[in-house]
């Protein structure tokens, strides 16, 4: 279960920066139906603090791997 910190937000990052990217989001949020959100989530007001907030868990879970070593 060690890791875990990291996998996790390095899972989210990867799936923000995919949707920043890409038209994944509404492809995604079509299959769920959930379509009528996409107008609120697929803004980059929404998406890039999502993408931020990934991207510095991603650096605690690695300083804080690199410290316990």
């Amino acid at each position: 279960m060690r890791g875990w910190l990291l996998l996790l937000s390095l899972g989210g990052s990867g799936l923000a920066a995919v949707c920043c990217l890409t038209p994944f989001l509404p492809w995604l949020f079509s299959l769920l139906g959930i379509s009528g959100a996409l107008g609120y989530a697929y803004r980059d007001d929404v998406l890039l603090p999502i993408l931020a907030g990934f991207l510095l868990l991603t650096g605690y879970a690695l300083w804080r791997r690199k410290r316990a070593k």
